[in-house]
């Protein structure tokens, strides 16, 4: 593991890069500026250029969000989504037809064909979950007690993270309601990084990738998954966990992991 002090030292090593957007790209609230500055270099180089989103909407929804930030169209032409992903799935009935939405009412973009199929837990085929409700968005206790009585079905879970930073502040992602899931003795569904089914969707075998994300779970395991090379970005997801270089040995080790480089935020 090295720390790179500048992108333009290795992308000629690479055809596609395939990078995180919440954490790396913006923060949920404006966009990282050095970040886009990369991005340019590596557009006008002619490189392919993959957003990968652990975000439980359509595709569509979170391009329109980056746009909205002001991110320029032209960067825009390969973005994924776990909601994406998912929504594929779900659409074919792939794990039954009617479902409980366990989440909040912004996220329902992504059932919209599915819509007369939502109905109650209790008489669900399966639970999808997107994140967490609006009113119990802090309390991740409130959902044992919930999801207890409902083990016997599967949960889709269309976000594998299990924070992320809005700005400073840290907020549950559906990754911590399917850990609970989990620890019931239920059965997950997951969707999106690490798992290697929504990367089928960004590269061929026969391109070199780079990955590039803050998030130790899911970017980064899902490049060691993978066996691509990897730029962990440290002023992310785990900013509070990081001192300095011995200790990301450290956090590495903890999250069984391997990166190839490391920089504190994305930098040409």
């Amino acid at each position: 593991m090295k720390e790179l002090k500048h992108l333009s030292e290795v992308y000629k090593n690479y055809d596609t890069f395939v990078i995180d957007l919440w954490g790396v790209m913006h923060n949920g609230v404006t966009l990282n500026l050095k970040a886009i500055e990369a991005v340019d270099f590596l557009y006008k180089n002619s490189k392919k250029i993959v957003f990968l989103s652990n975000a439980p909407r359509p595709s569509s929804k979170v391009i329109n969000f980056l746009l909205k930030m002001n991110m320029d169209k032209k960067y825009l032409s390969n973005v994924m989504t776990s909601g994406e992903a998912a929504m594929h799935a779900i659409n074919q009935n792939k794990f039954g037809k009617t479902f409980f939405h366990l989440g909040p009412p912004r996220d329902t973009s992504l059932f919209e064909k599915q819509r007369d199929n939502k109905t109650e837990i209790e008489k669900c085929d399966f639970i999808l979950c997107t994140g967490l409700f609006d009113d119990h968005d802090e309390d991740i206790n409130y959902y044992k007690k919930f999801l207890q009585k409902q083990i016997s079905k599967k949960l889709v879970c269309t976000n594998p993270d299990l924070t992320v930073h809005r700005g400073n502040i840290e907020e549950l992602c559906a990754g911590s309601v399917a850990k609970v899931f989990e620890e019931l003795g239920g059965k997950v569904v997951y969707y999106g990084k690490p798992h290697k089914e929504v990367y089928t969707k960004c590269f061929h075998e026969s391109e070199k990738v780079l990955a590039i994300g803050d998030n130790l779970r899911t970017d980064i395991k899902g490049a060691n998954n993978l066996n691509i090379d990897s730029i962990f970005i440290t002023e992310g997801v785990h900013r509070q966990e990081i001192g300095d270089s011995t200790k990301l040995d450290t956090l590495l080790i903890k999250y069984k992991v391997r990166t190839n480089f490391f920089q504190k935020e994305l930098t040409w």
